[in-house]
């Protein structure tokens, strides 16, 4: 698997800062013998594509849909850990679920839980793609299991669905274009050549995970803290941009949402709102012109500038024109102005 991070608006320039520590458990932490990999499927219950066509509606991400996988898994993990230490009172051991940087895909396929898919996600013959990963490394001399082989064979469903084609070649990640990058890591305003693609999606990406054929022999996760919540299963746009700060926080607390924070979650309900084509929608954009987070001021203009009509918007842009003071908003409406008068 390969990763093309290079240039991420600097938002991923810790992979190559600890790109030594990962390519080896031992430099992360020397005395390890043997690493311990648990995989916890959260499959969903329905089809994570269907709310794509309901343009008026928020997509998010399943995994993001209630507590913070972080939690869950780590907790299980601290289980295994306490009955390892129970057998084995001298030994040590350290648990990891993204706090540190480990390679827990590759350890996952060395361990037999799933192979790395064309997509360059684990894949698993009994879960598909819905697995959380977390590690063990222990110091103790466990005896190995059998790696998974790879089982996409020619497959390419995860390749041609992607909406910016993120995907260069089988294996391959472009970073910068993965609409889970742009929705959740990029800080800055989305470029503008992905807001069309991202559609309604408002927090990550589904399309390559629930596309895989292996889903067939998926079943919906059973850990009741990662089953949806209502409220996040297709929430409605207009809702989710009249949330403010205390809002926002009120409704994503406890899930990963909610480490965005308020301006990028705007930022990208907005983006949603301009792809929706609904002009009932126009009032929360022209509301969201009056944010206190420029990045979310900026993501209306570029929804307007699709909801409005030529004449409109510009009369709105000359008004806006006397009360905007950031120059990346001033920039958003130069760049729209001339972009509805061609």
């Amino acid at each position: 698997m390969r990763w093309l991070a290079e240039g991420a608006h600097g938002d991923m320039d810790w992979m190559a800062e600890t790109a030594e520590r990962r390519a080896a458990p031992q430099e992360l932490w020397p005395r390890v013998q043997s690493v311990i990999m648990l995989g916890l499927n959260y499959g969903p219950a329905d089809d994570p594509l269907a709310v794509l066509a309901r343009r008026d509606r928020g997509a998010i991400s399943v995994y993001a849909r209630n507590r913070d996988y972080h939690d869950v898994v780590k907790g299980r993990l601290k289980q295994l850990a306490g009955f390892i230490v129970s057998r084995r009172p001298a030994s040590e051991l350290k648990v990891f679920v993204d706090t540190a940087p480990v390679m827990e895909k590759p350890l996952a396929e060395a361990a037999g839980l799933g192979w790395q898919g064309k997509h360059t996600n684990l894949v698993s013959r009994e879960f598909g793609s819905w697995l959380f990963l977390g590690a063990i490394f222990t110091d103790l001399e466990l005896a190995p299991d059998a790696p998974e082989e790879d089982h996409c064979g020619s497959c390419r469903a995860c390749l041609d669905i992607c909406p910016t084609s993120a995907f260069p070649a089988p294996y391959q990640l472009d970073a910068r274009r993965c609409i889970s990058y742009l929705t959740i890591e990029c800080k800055g305003p989305i470029p503008r050549e992905f807001r069309a693609a991202i559609g309604n999606r408002i927090y990550g990406c589904d399309d390559c995970l629930a596309v895989c054929p292996w889903n067939k022999f998926a079943t919906a996760a059973h850990e009741a803290k990662l089953t949806a919540r209502a409220e996040l299963d297709s929430p409605a746009l207009a809702d989710l941009a009249a949330l403010d700060d205390a809002g926002f926080r009120a409704m994503f607390a406890g899930g990963p949402v909610k480490r965005v924070g308020h301006a990028r979650f705007l930022r990208n309900v907005l983006i949603a709102i301009g792809n929706s084509g609904d002009e009932g929608l126009v009032p929360a954009a022209i509301a969201a012109l009056a944010s206190p987070h420029p990045l979310a001021r900026g993501a209306a203009v570029w929804a307007l500038a699709r909801l409005l009509s030529a004449g409109d918007f510009a009369a709105l842009a000359q008004e806006q024109a006397a009360v905007e003071a950031d120059t990346a908003v001033m920039n958003e409406w130069a760049k729209e102005t001339q972009s509805v008068k061609n």
